[in-house]
């Protein structure tokens, strides 16, 4: 009973490659980006002023950081949206 309802369930979601592929909009990457960074912005924040003891030096690290790696993670993102690995 449960075997069959996951046999089901299965054939019922299956999807082709090209659908897979396109599930993963470019705004969604912008989107997982953004509130990303905005957690590991404010540990560099916090790291930053603990170390240095100024919060302007802080802020201006975690300014940088926040626009490099949010960059960097949507390009990620992209680049991995086109492997077909594991999908």
């Amino acid at each position: 009973m449960i075997t069959d309802q996951l046999i089901l369930d299965k054939k019922a979601t299956k999807t082709t490659f090209d659908d897979d592929k396109k599930s993963e909009k470019p705004i969604r990457s912008i989107a997982k980006a953004l509130s990303w960074r905005v957690i590991g912005t404010l540990d560099t924040l916090i790291i930053s002023y603990l170390l240095t003891g100024k919060i302007s030096l802080a802020a201006s690290i975690a300014s940088i950081d926040f626009l490099t790696k949010m960059v960097l993670y949507f390009f990620h993102e992209r680049i991995w949206n086109m492997i077909k690995w594991g999908k």
